[in-house]
């Protein structure tokens, strides 16, 4: 028999990949951080001599959760100022209390509170649009998650940088540090066209080109950027990227719920994913992605929470579930962004955004173990007939069990592995009353 690491038995495994597929009686051979094999229970135990087999009796098994757009250090701003719009709520309550209290400290313990809440959420992978990305990188090193780091560009001055060339030299120097990182990679991210200067822009596409790094990006959030954009440079946001050579493959589009036919054909034709985060434009009242057209025209659509201070939480089966059914009002059809495919943009689509779908992103031989299992034998979740619709539309963030990263155990039985999470309450607070004072 051959020896490995790790033999998962759950009643249920979703794939992914193939689509819409459920397997029953089937399970998941695991060596090191690789998935070897896909196989018959039955087959499996007669092959393979696990160090440690995991039978989920009642669960469901599939691909981590990737949050494509999030800003986890904004945790510690939970609940901060609630039911305000976009401009209001970023200049009069974000942005001062960034100024105040943004550093190294902050962004590492608000990075740990949104990897503790991530993981206890089943999301393995994040990709992550803040400042500080040094510290950022080194705590999500430290605490074996998954992540690709922004490094930030905007036209003003912040605590971590102070002039457009600073920032520009601090990024690439992270991307320096952090390049060979197993679990981490590196963006170009430039924070929205009305906070950057075509100067900018340019450098950020030649970068993109040389180095291979996507643009991680917030285009098309409100219609008041549109009107903006056009009377200050115009065009819409979106030309202005198409004139700029940023509309292309490595450009990561988050939010975009203001878009014309021939803008959604233009990101279809230039492999452009978006990323869709259906609750922090609902509760901002930015608007309503057309996600359901974006998908039929063949655009990579993923989804993203956005930071818990908008959102608030950082909840990726609840945002599928949100996605699912925004999506189904919006193009007035029952039938849109089936739950199916909700879990595809959870996951593999979010991969393919980063560039890591050969990586992750479904549960396949060769990919990394990146795995989430999912209790279904709940009084909410039953009686149970389809598992994927179940998946999307009844079960909650608290039934997820078991996590493993890279073949880590990160969650067991919904105790997180890695953190203490009395010494992470205790660090909230104290923020909590710094910030408050």
């Amino acid at each position: 028999m051959q020896p490995i690491d790790l033999l998962i038995e759950p009643r249920w495994l979703v794939p992914v990949e193939p689509h819409g597929v459920v397997l029953e009686n089937h399970a998941v051979a695991i060596d090191g951080d690789r998935i070897v094999a896909v196989l018959q229970v039955a087959e499996a135990r007669a092959h393979y001599a696990p160090r440690e087999r995991v039978e989920l009796a009642e669960h469901a098994l599939i691909p981590g959760l990737i949050n494509a757009h999030t800003h986890n250090p904004m945790t510690l701003m939970r609940g901060l100022a609630d039911d305000l719009p976009l401009m209001r709520w970023l200049q009069e309550h974000i942005w001062p209390v960034e100024a105040r209290f943004m550093g190294s400290e902050f962004v590492r313990d608000g990075v740990e509170l949104g990897v503790a809440e991530m993981l206890r959420g089943g999301t393995t992978c994040c990709n992550e649009n803040y400042f500080f990305p040094d510290v950022q990188a080194a705590t999500y090193r430290q605490l074996g998650f998954r992540a690709m780091v922004g490094l930030p560009i905007i036209e003003f001055p912040t605590a971590w940088a102070q002039t457009r060339d600073e920032y520009f030299e601090k990024g690439l120097a992270v991307h320096d540090e952090f390049k060979g990182e197993a679990l981490l990679g590196t963006s170009l991210a430039p924070h929205a066209p009305y906070t950057v200067a075509d100067a900018s822009f340019e450098r950020i596409r030649i970068l993109s080109d040389q180095l291979d790094l996507p643009v991680h990006l917030h285009l098309h959030e409100t219609a008041q950027e549109v009107e903006d954009s056009k009377r200050e440079h115009g065009a819409r946001p979106f030309a202005r990227m198409q004139a700029l050579g940023l509309v292309n493959d490595h450009l990561i589009a988050v939010h975009m719920t203001q878009l014309t036919d021939a803008e959604i054909a233009a990101c279809a034709e230039a492999g452009v994913s978006v990323v869709h985060c259906a609750e922090s434009n609902l509760k901002l009242a930015s608007g309503f992605c057309p996600t359901e057209k974006l998908r039929r025209a063949g655009v990579n659509l993923a989804l993203g929470t956005d930071g818990a201070a908008s959102n608030n939480d950082l909840d990726m089966v609840g945002e599928m579930r949100s996605a699912a059914l925004l999506a189904k009002a919006v193009a007035n059809d029952a039938s849109a962004l089936d739950a199916a495919s909700a879990l595809r943009a959870a996951t593999l689509n979010g991969a393919k955004a980063l560039g890591w779908n050969e990586r992750i992103g479904s549960i396949e031989p060769g990919k990394q173990a990146d795995l989430t299992a999912i209790r279904l034998d709940d009084i909410e979740t039953q009686p149970l007939y389809h598992v994927i619709s179940q998946l999307v539309y009844a079960a909650g963030r608290h039934q997820v069990s078991d996590v493993w990263i890279a073949g880590q155990r990160k969650l067991r039985d919904r105790v997180l592995v890695d953190l203490d999470v009395g010494e992470l309450r205790g660090k909230t607070q104290r923020w909590r009353e710094r910030i408050v004072t």
